[in-house]
């Protein structure tokens, strides 16, 4: 007799009908671990020469090459991918959905644990570590095997992949509102801490005064007292400039290592200094607007509410019917709309290669005007091509606003509306995986639709004429559709082995 006779088997605890039940048992984890397996390859180090002593004299010697073997075990591949789909499925962060794991057992089957657990995966340091490992290539197969699940399971036909719906968006980055005075007081203490912790002597810090200088500022922004805040915030530039200049000139004394980290704080010091001083650009270069984030761009979506965002333009891609999502990445820099069109495309067919299918047609709004022979390919679809469009086409573009509400719900529901990952590789990272954690979301209701519809065509196969027509008109059905009574063959292909 064994240990694991006295525990409780997920199988035994759980209903298999429950839809992420199902999807655990239908998801191509094999080919998923197959397809990450070379990016978890330990790399072989070349070594370091030393020098050493033998009995002949001085020699040189190469130490640490090769590949070591040591350090803590992995954890399964399968467990850590499943949490990153739950987390942005169930918008949960990294420490919360460790310790939501431990508590529900359908989670844990999903992640494919055969005993429950009570007790935490893994730390939540590890996670970020194994999303860092993947890349955008890794989290891009994620999203790749949602929609190759969703062909599989038949839950949408894989001709509606050829056309799709192009939008873009904003993804906020996890920063405070960037103001001239918060700036500025961010950057003052940045040089002093920085300046103590190398030990140069300041002759003054300004602590106090930079201080109230910053509620000075707002005090009077809020007043609209706007005179007597630029005095406050010429204040606070001067006091900045004074102690960026002190830190340069005594730093020529430390070594180079500190000196090139000192550099980049004060390059970023006199950034600030120069922009608050200009309403515009200076040498071309882009406006610091986050002292940890400087990778952060305003955006204006012409939004009355919220005129300007401050993060990364964000380009989407959705089937024209289904709402399922096939294509999601960032663009730094801010681009038009249009010229994002291509690359769009590229990383959508790329998906979609398993498949056998790439885009043929595009539905999008006006801001992608201009670009057809980028994508001599492909088909666009816009408002300003009425004219030239069959009365198909104009009904089929009023589905173009489709993707506005599912945008709703990447921000409102998987994390898309602030991204807490470091640097333009974390948000390239966190568009991609809020997109697959939409996905799983979707099958999930997809898979549950199809299990009310097997009850529904039980009901009306057995005689219960009227009890069908008050379900009917709980859930808004006036009649069951033809593919609707096809949905019990469905369940008896994918629910096949579940027990009650």
């Amino acid at each position: 007799m064994t240990d694991d006779f006295f525990r409780n088997r997920l199988d035994q605890m759980i209903d298999l009908r429950h839809p992420l039940a199902v999807l655990a048992n239908r998801m191509p984890w094999q080919e998923i671990e197959a397809s990450l397996v070379q990016r978890w390859a330990r790399q072989v180090k070349s070594g370091k020469k030393i020098e050493d002593l033998d009995l002949f004299g001085p020699v040189s010697a190469v130490a640490g090459g090769g590949v070591s073997n040591a350090g803590r075990p992995r954890l399964p591949t399968r467990l850590m991918v499943a949490l990153l789909y739950l987390k942005h499925a169930f918008n949960e962060s990294d420490e919360d959905v460790i310790q939501r794991w431990g508590e529900t057992p359908t989670w844990q089957y999903f992640s494919g644990n055969e005993y429950f657990e009570h007790q935490w995966p893994c730390d939540p340091t590890q996670l970020g570590r194994f999303r860092k490992a993947l890349g955008e290539e890794g989290v891009e197969e994620l999203l790749a095997r949602t929609m190759e699940v969703a062909v599989t399971l038949k839950l949408i036909a894989k001709k509606e992949l050829t056309r799709m719906i192009v939008d873009s968006t904003v993804q906020e980055k996890a920063v405070a509102h960037p103001t001239d005075s918060k700036l500025l007081e961010t950057a003052r203490s940045k040089v002093v801490e920085l300046a103590k912790a190398n030990g140069i002597e300041l002759k003054q810090t300004y602590a106090k005064e930079g201080q109230l200088l910053g509620y000075k500022a707002g005090r009077y922004a809020h007043a609209r007292q706007f005179k007597r805040m630029r005095k406050a915030i010429k204040r606070q530039r001067t006091i900045v400039g004074r102690l960026q200049r002190e830190v340069a000139r005594k730093m020529t004394t430390l070594s180079q290592a500190i000196q090139e980290t000192l550099g980049q704080t004060l390059d970023k010091a006199k950034r600030l200094v120069t922009q608050t001083g200009s309403r515009k650009a200076v040498d071309n270069r882009a406006k610091l607007y986050s002292w940890h984030a400087p990778e952060v761009e305003c955006i204006s979506k012409g939004k009355s509410r919220n005129p300007y965002e401050f993060g990364v333009k964000v380009g989407l891609a959705m089937t024209l019917k289904g709402n399922l999502i096939v294509g999601a990445r960032s663009f730094p820099g801010n681009p038009y709309d249009g010229h994002t069109m291509h690359e769009q495309i590229e990383q959508s067919a790329i998906l979609m290669q398993g498949l056998g299918v790439k885009p043929e047609v595009v539905y999008a709004d006006l801001g992608y005007r201009g670009v057809d022979k980028d994508n001599p390919d492909i088909e666009i679809k816009h408002r300003g091509k009425d004219k030239r469009l069959t009365d198909e086409e104009r009904r089929l573009l009023k589905r173009r606003q489709a993707i506005e509400p599912i945008i709703g719900h990447l921000k409102a529901d998987h994390r898309m509306d602030r991204c807490h990952l470091k640097g333009s590789a974390g948000d390239a990272l966190h568009a991609v995986l809020c997109a697959a954690g939409y996905n799983i979301r979707w099958l999930l209701r997809m898979i549950a639709r199809k299990g009310l519809g097997l009850l529904l065509c039980l009901l009306q196969v057995s005689g219960l004429t009227g009890l069908f027509e008050k379900l009917a008109k709980i859930i808004g059905l006036n009649r069951l559709q033809g593919s609707d009574r096809r949905w019990g063959g469905w369940l008896e292909v994918n629910f096949a082995g579940t027990t009650n």
